[in-house]
This record gives C-alpha cells, structure tokens and sequence, in this order.
C-alpha cells in the first residue's frame, strides 16, 4: 500500500492536479489498484457544474493515467523518466461521479514495448462500473535530465 507522499515521490502530479489519493496494490510494470475519495472541496466542481457537480470525465481518465505512471515507476528501467498518456482508446463512461462517492481506480498492462506501453483501465463507484478505457504510455526524458 502507498500513500500520498509516497506516491508524490513516483510521479511529478501536485495539488491540485494530483487525482489518486492511496494505492492498495501494486504489481510493478503490471497491475495496480488504487482509490480518489472524491469532495466537494475538489477545485473541478466550482464550474462543473453549479448546482450538479459532476467529476469531468478526462480527469476520470488522467486518474488512470496517473496509476498506471506509478505502477510503472515502480521498475528500474523507467528512472529519470516521465510517463506520458499518448492515446486513449475505446473509452465509455457509463456513469457518474459526484462529491462523497470513493473511486475505485485499477489498471492492467498488456504491453510493454520500447518505453511504450498499453493499459486497460477501469473506475468503479460501490461496485457499480462508471469507466473503462484503453490507455496508451511513453516513457520521455524528464525536464531533470536537460
């Protein structure tokens, strides 16, 4: 299980674009599980929308993105790197997301390839499945390294 500061120590996202709050399993470079316990204090829901807040979907997207990056920087091949979302495919949401639900985010690896990579992610709110996508990894250079 990781907390935040240890997943602020994996990838580069801060407050208040930071989008997962603890993981609970990681199998490096191919499996994680992870959880955004979702507010009204989160800064989307000023103008998403007054009276309805709704969590816009691309954030539900960049959550996976975000699990997916630490389950991979968790091997050694991806030091000094970044890892950046480069597609995403066959992505349905088939629910909503408010203030108070608890997303449940997993990620699975089916490639790996030459510092690319591709992910089947999927979001869950009280067993309920709100999202799943295909999601598509670089690993670049990180701005360190320049």
């Amino acid at each position: 299980m990781l907390d935040i500061n240890e997943i602020e120590k994996l990838i580069p996202h801060r407050f208040p674009f930071l989008l997962i709050d603890r993981i609970l399993e990681i199998d490096e470079g191919k499996r994680a599980v992870g959880i955004k316990n979702v507010t009204m204090n989160d800064y989307f829901f000023q103008g998403h929308f007054p009276g309805k807040p709704i969590m816009p979907g691309v954030l539900m997207i960049e959550s996976m993105a975000q699990l997916g990056a630490c389950a991979l920087m968790q091997s050694d091949k991806f030091k000094g790197k970044l890892l950046v979302l480069t597609g995403v495919n066959r992505c349905k949401f088939r629910g909503t997301v408010i203030p108070g639900d608890q997303m449940m985010i997993e990620i699975q690896f089916s490639e790996m390839k030459m510092g690319m990579g591709k992910g089947k992610g999927k979001i869950t709110v009280d067993d309920k499945l709100i999202c799943e996508a295909e999601l598509m990894f670089a690993a670049v250079d990180s701005q360190d390294e320049k």
